[in-house]
């Protein structure tokens, strides 16, 4: 089940977010690599990426480097949005109060 409008837009209101889908539009790298790139600690990283991953922004998987440590790497997924008055109607239907 694909994710709704509200946590599409959620996840690419901020900036780290962006930052993180513009890094990883150049290619498939690993949590570490893109906190050096970010300048962000990893465990902020790991937040980030994980919002971006609920709404399905991006795709992880799990690989064994040469010396067998598993490194978690990332992939943009692809995704196209189009916000139209319809869709905005439509998500803030589901919208709760705490929204």
């Amino acid at each position: 089940m694909e994710p709704g409008l509200l946590p599409v837009l959620t996840a690419l209101a901020n900036p780290h977010r962006l930052r993180l889908i513009a890094a990883l539009a150049g290619g498939s790298t690993y949590v570490s690599q893109l906190a050096r790139d970010l300048q962000l600690s990893r465990p902020m990283v790991h937040l980030h990426l994980r919002r971006l991953e609920e709404a399905g922004l991006i795709v992880g998987r799990l690989e064994l480097s040469p010396d067998g440590k598993a490194m978690r790497f990332f992939d943009v997924a692809p995704f196209a949005l189009t916000v139209t008055p319809d869709l905005i109607r439509d998500a803030v239907a589901t919208m709760t109060e705490d929204e």
